[in-house]
């Protein structure tokens, strides 16, 4: 069995090193206990450890160009495949998906790392995973990073019948996600396919228009930008997201998204709660989540008073780390300095 004191053998992506994309001889991987399963960890450098939590649909590998650089900075930084992602576990139950399963998950790679604190970082569907890592166990998260999606503390409302409001006289893309078995017909036909043109809708070079609402009887898909790809996203990237989604179905990613409501009750507790520790928010100016969570990037200072900046990067879409590593490199590796 590979667990917390064993690592597998580095991977070599031979196609994303043989076109010089990023260097990652030096990342090694490992599969570690938590209490669902197992969490597969990247990881490379030593010092404080930071943990970087992906988003949808993604993979640790969307870390690949800060995995180099924060060990390069004096850090030890460890990307996960989220539960349900990549080599990482992915149990049978849509509740098996809950905030507090992937808090709970954090919190043992933690201990499985053999360390006693971390810095979290979260983009997308991670910001708040890491933003409620913080809030639940600050014993452990000394410090939050939230990449895009800015922290909204739990409100009044029912999460799924605001964005059901959110749609329109069309349907909000989260809402078509709730329906078990539906996105994946759609998805898994073509997985490449679909990933690339996810990825282009919502990348600042490429952006296409109200990608992410579904008209009705129609797909998600239908508004994707179509014969372009992001400077940032190379062949041999898009094989690296395609090749794990085929092997591994989409079903575990997406039933993050089906637990939104039982989410909100498992949080009752903590309606409208701030988070204290130190924190950075960094989104894309051209994101279409830095307009629908205007009033969240607005309300920062009161939700996170430890807040050190909020930086929206210009020209840029959602997929912030990847469309522009080294300013989040730079922005990254000098709030964690400041830390110390």
């Amino acid at each position: 069995m590979i667990g917390a004191g064993r690592r597998e053998p580095a991977i070599v992506l031979v196609n994303a090193l043989r076109q010089g994309e990023v260097e990652m001889s030096e990342i090694t991987h490992r599969l570690v206990e938590v209490p669902g399963g197992r969490i597969h960890v990247a990881e490379q450098g030593s010092g404080p450890l930071v943990l970087l939590v992906h988003g949808f649909p993604e993979s640790w590998y969307s870390w690949r160009h800060q995995l180099p650089a924060l060990a390069a900075a004096g850090f030890r930084a460890a990307a996960v495949d989220v539960r349900g992602y990549g080599r990482s576990s992915k149990p049978a139950r849509v509740a098996d998906y809950r905030m507090l399963a992937c808090v709970a998950d954090n919190a043992a790679v933690v201990r499985a790392l053999g360390e006693r604190s971390a810095v979290i970082v979260g983009h997308d569907w991670g910001s708040p995973i890491a933003a409620n890592s913080a809030l639940l166990r600050p014993d452990l998260f000394r410090a939050v990073g939230l990449l895009s999606v800015p922290y909204a503390p739990r409100g009044p409302r029912r999460p799924t019948d605001g964005f059901a409001r959110m749609g329109g006289d069309e349907e909000f893309y989260v809402s078509y996600f709730q329906t078990p078995g539906r996105a994946e017909t759609e998805i898994e036909p073509d997985v490449r396919g679909w990933l690339a043109g996810c990825y282009a809708s919502l990348s600042g070079d490429t952006m296409g228009d109200s990608a992410w609402r579904v008209r009705p009887g129609g797909r998600l898909r239908d508004r994707f930008p179509e014969g372009v790809r992001p400077a940032w996203l190379t062949e041999a990237d898009l094989d690296v997201y395609a090749g794990e989604f085929e092997r591994t179905g989409l079903t575990g990613a997406l039933n993050r998204y089906r637990n939104l409501d039982r989410d909100w009750e498992d949080l009752a507790a903590w309606d409208g709660a701030a988070i204290a520790q130190p924190a950075l928010f960094v989104g894309g100016e051209l994101d279409p989540t830095t307009s629908w969570m205007g009033g969240a990037i607005e309300a920062l200072p009161r939700t996170l008073p430890g807040l050190s900046g909020a930086h929206l990067l210009d020209g840029c879409g959602h997929w912030v780390q990847q469309e522009r590593p080294d300013e989040v490199n730079r922005l990254l590796t000098g709030w964690l300095r400041s830390l110390s």
